[in-house]
């Protein structure tokens, strides 16, 4: 009996043996052909990375944005494609069952619309999924004021251009312009004749879209040396018009200072131009309409030359040409000034524009006093302002060098 029994145990023992043996080399081969170790690697849906919006079911997305691959056995992917870009893949949002991923920046050559995800072995997976291009981004223009028949230069991205819906930029009055060249974020285009003052427009095969900025900005300009002059101050400033100009008349600011100084006016240049309003019979009031972190100062400059200094603009009431302000908008603290200093922080510690430029700085960056620390800012008190030249070197114990115009001071809406 008991040699039957240990004979009948050692057969189903030696079976189990074998079958175990080519179960381990079955699955090893379903390994390899499937590329992911725990089986075959599955997508079944793609969703928004807002945790408040994980049942927001998505195929399709723009450039840029991020998006989580819900599925099984995704943790051996080495690739990810959309169309023919590959994206950028970070070990640390890879899981079995979640994948989160940036769609590539980049418009594609190619367009499949589907997603491709590539494994270790490489074994492929392919998902439906569409990368929407945005619309043409306007952001800038590299000077706002430019006459007929010179070139303007609008900054963004998703300039492209199809033969089918040819690239197009709009100037006020619903004019074309002819585009001379362009690339994905620059256009140089002709501005045509007969062009006011207002938004422009760039099209392309994706969608359209109206900038934020002005063309020729008209609004709220509250000097510019033509109609709207500096007179009536102690410092009204150099005054010109000649082949450097961009409309009419507009302000030189030039000479050498020493490091940290400030100067007021010497002969054949000067670091300073004063607007009392009062002075200049301006209407009592402040040139800032709103609060402050709705508005924007701008102003176009021509920079020549400029190695250290920093354009003080300092604000004060309207009533600036009585005691105690006057030039004690400069030397003290009647309100919170700006500063432009874009000299600083490049490699050479100097600043040229090779032409005229747009100048832009918020309102709300008036925030320093007449030692460059924080101050408040006054809304109050911008019935004048003073521009004037003062500050550190590029280099300590040097000088500052500076040869700069400007024109076309205004206060506008951000939108």
């Amino acid at each position: 009996m008991k040699r039957y029994i240990h004979t009948k145990s050692i057969l189903p023992g030696f079976l189990l043996f074998i079958v175990l043996i080519l179960f381990g080399a079955f699955f090893q081969a379903c390994q390899k052909e499937t590329g992911a170790e725990g089986g075959i690697p599955l997508v079944k849906y793609i969703r928004i990375t807002d945790p408040l919006k994980s049942d927001s079911l998505i195929a399709h997305a723009f450039m840029g944005n991020n998006i989580a691959i819900m599925g099984e056995n995704l943790q051996n992917v080495v690739e990810i494609w959309f169309n023919d870009q590959s994206a950028i893949l970070n070990t640390s949002f890879i899981t079995s069952t979640t994948i989160i991923v940036g769609i590539p920046n980049v418009i594609p050559g190619t367009v499949t619309n589907k997603m491709k995800l590539v494994f270790k072995d490489k074994s492929e997976v392919t998902y439906p999924f569409g990368v929407d291009v945005p619309a043409p981004l306007v952001s800038s223009l590299l000077c706002e004021y430019i006459v007929a028949g010179g070139t303007a230069v609008i900054q963004g991205n998703f300039f492209i251009n199809d033969p089918s819906t040819p690239l197009t930029v709009l100037f006020p009055g619903n004019i074309a312009g002819q585009i001379l060249t362009y690339n994905l974020n620059e256009i140089r285009v002709k501005v045509p004749a007969g062009v006011g003052s207002g938004p422009i427009v760039v099209k392309s095969i994706y969608g359209s879209t109206r900038s934020t900025f002005y063309f020729r900005d008209d609004r709220n300009v509250y000097l510019n040396f033509d109609n709207l002059t500096s007179s009536g101050s102690w410092r009204s400033g150099t005054v010109r018009s000649d082949v450097n100009s961009l409309t009419g008349n507009y302000v030189m600011l030039k000479g050498e200072l020493g490091d940290n100084a400030g100067g007021e006016d010497f002969s054949g240049g000067g670091f300073v131009c004063e607007l009392w309003g009062d002075a200049n019979g301006r209407p009592q009031g402040n040139f800032l309409p709103g609060n402050p972190s709705d508005y924007l100062l701008k102003f176009e400059a021509n920079v020549k030359e400029w190695s250290g200094a920093y354009l003080n603009i300092c604000w004060g009431p309207w009533a600036s040409s009585v005691g105690p302000y006057q030039n004690q908008l400069y030397w003290s603290d009647v309100n919170a000034r700006g500063l432009w200093r874009p000299w600083e922080g490049t490699s050479n510690g100097k600043f040229n524009t090779d032409g005229w430029i747009t100048v832009t700085i918020p309102m709300s960056d008036m925030k320093y006093n007449k030692d460059f620390a924080a101050l408040a800012f006054d809304p109050a008190k911008t019935g004048s302002m003073t521009l004037w030249m003062k500050g550190p070197a590029a280099t300590k114990g040097g000088t500052c060098k500076m040869e700069v115009y400007f024109d076309n001071f205004r206060i506008v809406p951000k939108k």
